[in-house]
């Protein structure tokens, strides 16, 4: 059956409820490859539940996954071959910083369906919130090869490239050979991900990377280096996943500080010639 648009827009918002606490937060700082070194301060504060300090992007993961690429493929009219889909891209907003322990109730509903000419790109947008109020905002491009040309809109195209000049700073993470396994313990089972055969059937020769491991390394990196390790600071972060990451590679983090608390960033793969693995990428700071 065929991706039908018009029935994923109709379809109604789903909700639950999610719950976390501090294992889950360690268990995902651990899955981006906090704790190296192991008993550097600035570690700590991801990995010791005395001194817990959240990384946004923790919320990508919150109560074991939120809908993202796997709940977009349950919603009504979308019936597609799990091996044809990526993950392109991940916003997400802030309202108020995250605690180490909470109780959320999540919605989530298709907002658009992009007809991309051999492909179709999905928007799952999710809202959490709990007895205090909104805790965040977050939007899952999913990009389904095969199944465009059904004449709806393109949607955006602007690929913005990176800043010109040179960065205000450059570190580079390294990925581990298990880090896929590790993160996907998090929530995201996807065989993609640990599955040689799988990976092969989807067009890859080994397993890959999960996007949102690299879009969290990629903000750890940012915070740790430019906020002062302050998670509280980060108000909405974006990112386009321009390219794969192969566990055992080595991310090289460019920033450049756009003022008015903006930065924006790029990441490549060192051992592929810094081959572009996330783009247009902007986090937004108090």
């Amino acid at each position: 059956m065929p991706l039908d648009a018009a029935e994923a827009l109709a379809a109604g918002p789903r909700s639950g409820t999610i719950a976390w606490d501090h294992k889950d937060v360690q268990l995902y700082h651990l899955g981006i490859g906090a704790g190296v070194p192991a008993t550097d301060p600035g570690e700590l504060r991801y990995t010791l539940e005395s001194r817990l300090h959240v990384l946004p992007s923790f919320a990508t993961v919150a109560g074991g996954g939120p809908p993202g690429v796997i709940g977009a493929l349950s919603v009504p009219g979308v019936d597609v071959d799990l091996a044809r889909v990526l993950h392109a891209g991940q916003s997400l907003r802030l309202h108020r910083p995250l605690p180490a322990r909470g109780t959320a109730t999540v919605t989530s509903r298709v907002t658009a369906v992009y007809d991309k000419g051999t492909a179709a790109v999905l928007v799952l947008r999710t809202d959490a919130a709990d007895a205090a109020g909104p805790l965040w905002t977050d939007d899952a491009r999913v990009h389904v090869r095969g199944e465009g040309g059904w004449g709806g809109p393109r949607g955006p195209s602007a690929r913005p490239g990176a800043p010109p000049g040179e960065p205000d700073r450059v570190v580079e993470r390294a990925v581990r050979e298990d880090q896929a396994l590790l993160y996907r313990l998090s929530g995201d089972r996807n065989p993609l991900h640990a599955d040689p055969g799988f990976a092969r059937r989807a067009g890859f020769d080994r397993p890959i990377l999960h996007g949102l491991c690299t879009y969290g390394m990629t903000l750890k990196a940012v915070v740790d280096v430019l906020l002062d390790g302050e998670v509280e600071r980060v108000r909405a972060y974006e990112a386009r996943f321009a390219g794969v990451v192969y566990p055992g590679e080595t991310l090289r983090v460019r920033m450049w500080r756009q003022g008015g608390g903006v930065v924006r960033v790029a990441v490549g793969a060192v051992e592929r010639g810094d081959a572009p693995v996330l783009a247009g990428t902007v986090v937004e700071h108090r």
